[in-house]
């Protein structure tokens, strides 16, 4: 399963590090990301507020399931 994380924070990173722990997940990929996350996960340079961007990539990498972090 690949995985989509939005956010950038600590809180992110926290999820990340879970996400990761998982047999059932292939790929992470955060959108943005930290520099936390891109140790264990794929960072995409994205605004979060940018959805049809987001979309795309959602669609690029096959993302299965997506995690929105911030309260944005």
């Amino acid at each position: 399963m690949n995985i989509g994380l939005i956010g950038s924070g600590g809180r992110e990173h926290a999820i990340c590090k879970k996400i990761y722990e998982s047999n059932s997940v292939r790929k992470i990929i955060c959108f943005p990301g930290n520099a936390g996350t891109s140790e264990i996960a794929t960072n995409v340079p994205v605004d979060i507020l940018d959805f049809k961007k987001i979309l795309g990539y959602i669609k690029k990498y096959k993302i299965d399931l997506v995690i929105v972090g911030p309260e944005e």
